[in-house]
């Protein structure tokens, strides 16, 4: 096993007992609300599991590391302690850091297929499909915090209209910036070894997709 997969299993299965622990916690003080976000902060650590298995394709773990990570600072650190109130720039941060993540696998994915059955998609197309995924990714987000708060009445809109629409947009600048990254990436202005180290790394695992 390479370091890097340890080292996800690891950050997994920590994340997991904090948030199993959180929840024996939150049902012996009777706080329902904190037991629901704890409960679906546990099943969203199981999702892109869930997805791999269905899709049958595999990840890198550096993409589903950074995917846990995102979950728990969202959820468990954000809605159950309260990070969106105490740093007023941390929902800001987040929507940009999964802007640039959601763009990053749309590039990645439409890439590779490009490459793998000779598309010949324009690297044009290409970049607005990496922009209008993780845009796309970003609204269904937003209705999920909608549908959340009037569920479970929390709050996770915080001013709601506003605080949506602030969270699109940043969305939506982080995606423009990595689709035009992208962009100069086919074109041949510009080299990225992240984006080589995740390739070769999406390849290696998922090879029978692409015979």
């Amino acid at each position: 096993m390479r370091r890097i997969d340890k080292v996800k299993t690891w950050v997994f299965w920590t994340i997991r007992l904090l948030l199993i622990l959180g929840t024996i916690l939150s049902v012996i003080n009777y706080n329902w609300i904190n037991t629901a976000l704890f409960l679906l902060t546990l099943f969203l650590t199981f999702l892109p599991s869930i997805i791999e298995r269905k899709l049958k394709i595999d990840y890198p773990s550096e993409g589903e590391l950074i995917l846990i990570l995102f979950i728990f600072a969202s959820l468990y650190l954000g809605e159950i302690h309260a990070f969106y109130v105490k740093f007023w720039w941390w929902d800001l941060m987040l929507h940009a850091i999964s802007g640039f993540i959601v763009a990053g696998i749309g590039f990645l994915i439409v890439y590779i297929l490009n490459k793998k059955k000779e598309l010949g998609l324009n690297p044009i197309f290409v970049s607005i499909f990496s922009f209008s995924f993780a845009v796309s990714i970003g609204v269904i987000w937003e209705i999920f915090e909608f549908i959340t708060d009037s569920i479970l009445r929390v709050n996770m809109q915080k001013s709601g209209l506003a605080d949506t629409m602030w969270d699109l947009i940043v969305n939506s600048i982080a995606a423009s910036i990595i689709s035009y990254f992208g962009y100069l990436y086919l074109k041949g202005k510009m080299k990225s070894k992240i984006i080589d180290v995740l390739k070769t790394r999406f390849l290696e695992k998922n090879s029978d997709l692409f015979k």
